[in-house]
C-alpha cells in the first residue's frame, strides 16, 4: 500500500471533523424499460439516459427494430448526457421488449409521433426533440416528421430507405429476392433471427418456385414477405409510407442527411433530399454529406477502402462529432450556425472532398456517351464502344437471356468496387467501353442508361452497370447495389403492369443512382448491359405471368439498338473541367 493510499482515510476523517465534505460527483441517470403508451393502447419499451444535474433537457431520440439491448446505446447515452442531452432509445413495435406486432414501417409514423409527444410531456424534457439513426432508424425520422410531430425540431437521417419500387423490396420493379428473404427473416421474431440460418441451402431456396412460397422453402412462413409480393404495383398498401410532394411542403426542419455513392438506400435518401429541396419551406436548412461509402459505412463514417478502391484518411468522418455539433446548433442552442455547406461530397478516383451550395451542383451538365458496335458487343472480347458522338446507321447487338443460367450479381460475395471481368466474359453481357481518356472526366449526380431494346416475349428485364476500367485492365464497378435494372412491365411506371408486344422496340430508362467520381487520364469508361443479376434479384422468367405465382421459365432473345433513330446512351452528370493551380 502506498503512503498516499494510507493517508486517504485519515484525510477524509479530518475533513469530516471540520464539516467539509468531499466534492459530490453528479452521476448520469439511467432509466431502463420505460413503457411508452401509443394511441392504440400498445406500449413500447425504451431506455433513457439523463445528464447529471437539474433539467429539463433537450432530448435525442433513436427508434430501432434492431433491439435496444445493445452495448452501443449505453455508450451513446453517456456521450449525449455528458453533452447536456437526454438520450432515449426505443424498440419499434413488435420488436425487442415492445408490445404489438412488427409490420415494416407501416406503424412508425404514428408511433414516432406519439413517442415524441410523450417525451415532451416528461418532467426531464424541455419539449425539444431531435432524432438520429441510420437505415431503418433514419426512415422512421421522416415518417414522424411527415406526421407533424410538433416537438420534433431537427433530425439526422443516415441512409434512409424510402423509394420502394426502385430501391426495396423491388428494384426497377424486379423482386429483390436475396434482400427480402434475409431482412424479413431477420426481423420476423422479437429478437435477431439471422443466426439460425447458418445451414440453409441458399441455392436450393433461390431455385424454388413460385416466389410466394420461397419463404416456406427457406423454413419460415413470413406474412410480410407474402404481403410485399402480393402488392407488385404502387397501390394503397404502399401509399401509406410513400412521400408525395405535399408531404415535403409540410416539413420545415433543419436536417442533416448522410448517404454514400455505394449506399444501398441511396435512392430513398435522394427522394427525401430532392423532395425537401424542391418543396419544403425549410429547403435552406438542408445539408447533405455523401462519402465513398456503402450502406453500413454511411452510418459509421467510412473506411479506407471499398472493394478494390482505396481512399484517403480524410474520407473517414467522425460521424458522432458531426452529430453532436449539429445538435448543438439545432437542438441545444449552443451554436448559431451549423458550420456546414449545403453539400459536402467525396469524389472517388481523385479522392477529394468537394463543397457546393446546391446538390447536384448547379454547374453540372448532363452529357451522353452513345453505345456503338458492329453488332458484336457480346462480352469483353466484343466490339462494343462508348462514344461522345451520336451513332449513325449501325446493326443492333443481340444476346440470349436464359433465366435458369442468370448472370451472377457478385463475385465472391461482393459487388461494389469489384473487378467485373469474370462477369464481362459472358456472351449474354454486352460490354461498351470508351477510348482511353487523355483528360479527367468528373461526374457528380444522377447517372442513367437509356436503352432502346426489344425482346421476343411479353416481359423481361434489362440491367446496367457503370465501370471504371483501370490502366491495368481491372474493371471496377461504381454505384449502389449490385446492378441497376428495369422490369419491362413497369417501363411506364410502377402504378400498373403493362406487358410487351413481342419484337416491338421500347425505350428503357435504367437509373444507376447518384455517383461522384473522377475517371482519371489513362482510364476508360464502361457500361455493361444484360438482363439478370442473380441472386440479387429474382431472374425474370420472361413469361409475363404474375410474378408471385409463376412457375414457368422461358428463354428470351434480346436486341439492343444503337442507331441514329434509336440512340441508346449512358447519360453522365459531367462537371466543368477545373483548372487546378
Amino acid at each position: 500500500m502506498s503512503p498516499g493510499t494510507r493517508l486517504r482515510p485519515l484525510l477524509a476523517a479530518l475533513l469530516a471533523l471540520l464539516g467539509i465534505g468531499a466534492p459530490a460527483t453528479a452521476q448520469i441517470q439511467q432509466h431502463l424499460e420505460l413503457r411508452v403508451p401509443m394511441r392504440d393502447g400498445i406500449e413500447l419499451s425504451a431506455n433513457l439516459w439523463l445528464p447529471a444535474g437539474a433539467g429539463p433537457h433537450p432530448t435525442v431520440l433513436v427508434r430501432t427494430p434492431y433491439i435496444k439491448a445493445n452495448e452501443r446505446y449505453p455508450q451513446l447515452g453517456k456521450q449525449y448526457a455528458e453533452r447536456g442531452y437526454a438520450f432515449i432509445v426505443q424498440d419499434a413495435r413488435g420488436r425487442g421488449d415492445s408490445d404489438g406486432s412488427f409490420d415494416f414501417f407501416f406503424a412508425d409514423a404514428e408511433d414516432g409521433y406519439d413517442t415524441i409527444e410523450w417525451i415532451a410531456r416528461q418532467p426531464w424534457s424541455n419539449g425539444r426533440v431531435g432524432m438520429v439513426g441510420g437505415s431503418y432508424l433514419a426512415t422512421v425520422q421522416w415518417l414522424a416528421a411527415r406526421e407533424g410531430a410538433r416537438n420534433l425540431v431537427c433530425m439526422i437521417p443516415q441512409a434512409p430507405g424510402g423509394n420502394y419500387f426502385d430501391e426495396l423490396p423491388y428494384l426497377g420493379g424486379a423482386w429483390l429476392m436475396k434482400w427480402s428473404l434475409d431482412w424479413i427473416n431477420g426481423t420476423s421474431g422479437r429478437t435477431a433471427q439471422g443466426p439460425v440460418m447458418g445451414v440453409t441451402d441458399w441455392d436450393a431456396v433461390y431455385a424454388h418456385r413460385p416466389l410466394i412460397t420461397m419463404d416456406d422453402a427457406m423454413g419460415r412462413d413470413m406474412p410480410l414477405y407474402n404481403d410485399f409480393l402480393n402488392h407488385p404495383t404502387r397501390d394503397a398498401y404502399w401509399d401509406r409510407i410513400l412521400f408525395e410532394d405535399e408531404d415535403f411542403a409540410g416539413i420545415d426542419l433543419p436536417i442533416l442527411v448522410f448517404t454514400g455513392w455505394f449506399d444501398a438506400d441511396q435512392p430513398g435518401t435522394m427522394r427525401y433530399w430532392e423532395g425537401m429541396r424542391d418543396h419544403s419551406p425549410g429547403s435552406d436548412k438542408q445539408h447533405i454529406i455523401i462519402g465513398p461509402w456503402d450502406h453500413g459505412q454511411a452510418i459509421s463514417g467510412g473506411a479506407l477502402s471499398l472493394g478494390e478502391f482505396r481512399f484517403t484518411p480524410e474520407s473517414v468522418v467522425d460521424v458522432q462529432a458531426v452529430h453532436m455539433d449539429f445538435f448543438d446548433y439545432c437542438l441545444g442552442g449552443k451554436r448559431s450556425t451549423p458550420d456546414l455547406p449545403t453539400a459536402r461530397v467525396y469524389l472517388t478516383g481523385s479522392n477529394e472532398w468537394r463543397e457546393f451550395d446546391a446538390y447536384p451542383p448547379a454547374e453540372m451538365e448532363p452529357q451522353s456517351l452513345y453505345l456503338s458496335s458492329g453488332g458484336g458487343a457480346n462480352s469483353l472480347a466484343g466490339d462494343g464502344r462508348l462514344a461522345w458522338s451520336p451513332p449513325g446507321e449501325e446493326p443492333p447487338d443481340r444476346y440470349t437471356y436464359d433465366p435458369q443460367n442468370p448472370v451472377p450479381s457478385d463475385i465472391g460475395g461482393a459487388a461494389q468496387g469489384i473487378d467485373q471481368r469474370p462477369i464481362e466474359r459472358r456472351h449474354d453481357v454486352l460490354v461498351y467501353t470508351s477510348d482511353i481518356l487523355d483528360s479527367p472526366v468528373e461526374i457528380i449526380g444522377a447517372v442513367e442508361a437509356v436503352i432502346h431494346a426489344a425482346t421476343d416475349g411479353l416481359d423481361t428485364d434489362f440491367t446496367a452497370k457503370l465501370v471504371d476500367v483501370q490502366p491495368d485492365g481491372r474493371a471496377l464497378k461504381l454505384g449502389w447495389w449490385d446492378a441497376a435494372a428495369i422490369r419491362a412491365r413497369y417501363r411506364h411506371g410502377f402504378e400498373t403492369e403493362e406487358l410487351l408486344t413481342p419484337g416491338q422496340e421500347e425505350e428503357y430508362r435504367i437509373k444507376l443512382g447518384h455517383i461522384g467520381h473522377t475517371f482519371l487520364p489513362g482510364h476508360r469508361i464502361r457500361l455493361e448491359v444484360s438482363s439478370s443479376a442473380y441472386p440479387f434479384f429474382a431472374p425474370n422468367p420472361n413469361t409475363g405471368n404474375p410474378v408471385a405465382t409463376d412457375t414457368e421459365w422461358r428463354v428470351a432473345e434480346q436486341t439492343v439498338f444503337h442507331d441514329a433513330a434509336r440512340p441508346s446512351r449512358l447519360v453522365l452528370p459531367v462537371m466543368p473541367r477545373r483548372v487546378i493551380p
